[in-house]
């Protein structure tokens, strides 16, 4: 698949992990089955922080912790929402051991987060959030949300860090 013209950001400074926490369950309130989302940022910066408060705004079983070993986890809603494909591709080679992991065939019924994703993710989905995270000295965060596709257009405009403390 390839980039569309339609695309937006959105830049947020969050202060805490309990901020970065609830700006994942923000966005999770936005996310629907067949959603993918795309996190980069140096280690540290609150990639698997942000995940975890996705799970939790999704409701899936948990603990979200980082899959770097296991590459992929799985996390199955306790509700009637889409599941939580929690993915690290750091370990991986490129696009081709990513695609390896088959993970277009269930992307239907799940919300799908690629950690380390960028350059490597994007040909999954039209459709996606591109998430770079960048953490400062005094542990601050500034977030880029960037909206690519039509189904991303109008979401998440209006995130502010006052409503994630």
């Amino acid at each position: 698949m390839t980039d569309t013209a339609l695309t937006d950001t959105t830049t947020v400074t969050v202060a805490t992990d309990t901020a970065m926490r609830a700006l994942g369950s923000a966005v999770a309130a936005e996310t629907r089955a067949g959603d993918l989302l795309i996190l980069s940022g140096p280690l540290g910066a609150g990639k698997t922080t942000f995940t975890q408060g996705l799970g939790e705004g999704l409701g899936v079983r948990g603990p979200v912790t980082s899959p770097t070993f296991a590459i992929a986890r799985t996390h199955p809603n306790l509700g009637g929402g889409p599941d939580l494909v929690h993915v690290d591709a750091y370990r991986l080679g490129g696009p081709d051991e990513l695609d390896d992991l088959d993970l277009d065939l269930g992307m239907e019924e799940a919300v799908t987060v690629v950690e380390w994703g960028e350059g490597m993710a994007e040909w999954l989905s039209d459709d996606r959030l591109e998430i770079a995270i960048d953490r400062h000295a005094d542990d601050t965060r500034t977030v880029r949300i960037r909206r690519v596709g039509a189904r991303w257009s109008t979401a998440l405009a209006a995130l502010s860090a006052d409503e994630l403390e």
